[in-house]
């Protein structure tokens, strides 16, 4: 019998999908100092803290075994909810199993795995050897209005939007993404990681931008900022956002 011969069968579909993800890198296992600074952050950005998913990065720690239970306890306090472990040695991984979360390799390690599938180019002699350039392949282009609930991406280029990007939209992009109009919903740049990709939008009013996994929400934005055209970069471990002149 065909799996297909009924559709009321069907329960589920298996998607692929670039979902948009807060990491919380860790820099201490100590629950309590952990305590501490989400308790602060709490009351700088209130608005972030309901019931974000994020993934715990413990890629910085030397740490063999890890409070993994209690720092999700201390995360979950906090209206944080942990999804999954990236990084960690065997007994990490084996607790996030056992805590029901998911766990991913270290960023270097899968970054490592992706270029071993691309061939190397054949390599100039002598005079012919030029300075290397950074080259975008493709750039996906649309057309119109991204509306609210609506995602567009670009999984492997940039994203150049003709048009507005409403409240309740997203724009994701493994490059980077330019909006030839509003930009007021949410634009995640360099989503595999790509510290150099930027954004770039000829009106700012957005919800949330983000460079390579590092955000900034609207309430953290400077309000002179606002309703200008602009450029957002990550620089010096934070994102930096500036006039576009």
């Amino acid at each position: 019998m065909s799996l297909n011969a009924n559709s009321a069968d069907v329960a589920f579909t298996f998607k692929g999908g670039m979902l948009p993800m807060t990491v919380m890198e860790l820099t201490s296992a100590d629950p309590e100092r952990i305590r501490r600074q989400l308790a602060g952050k709490l009351s700088q950005s209130p608005a972030f803290f309901q019931h974000t998913p994020v993934v715990l990065s413990v890629e910085k720690l030397d740490e063999p075994h890890l409070a993994l239970e209690r720092i999700c306890a201390v995360c979950r306090d906090h209206k944080l909810l942990p999804v999954a472990v990236r990084g960690g040695a065997e007994p990490i991984r084996q607790s996030a199993w056992a805590l029901g979360l998911g766990w991913f390799a270290p960023v270097e390690e899968g970054r490592a795995r992706a270029l071993e599938t691309v061939a190397p180019l054949n390599e100039p002699e002598g005079d012919d050897i030029k300075p290397a350039t950074a080259v975008s392949v493709t750039t996906r282009l649309y057309r119109g209005t991204v509306r609210s609930g609506q995602q567009v991406s670009a999984a492997g280029s940039d994203l150049i939007v003709i048009g507005a990007v409403n409240a309740g939209a997203e724009v994701l992009a493994a490059g980077s993404i330019h909006v030839y109009g509003a930009l007021r919903g949410r634009a995640l740049a360099g989503i595999h990681g790509n510290t150099q990709a930027g954004i770039y939008c000829r009106e700012l009013e957005a919800e949330l931008l983000s460079v390579a996994g590092n955000y900034k929400r609207l309430e953290d934005i400077d309000s002179q900022l606002l309703g200008r055209a602009a450029e957002v970069h990550f620089i010096k471990e934070q994102l930096e956002i500036k006039p576009l002149e």
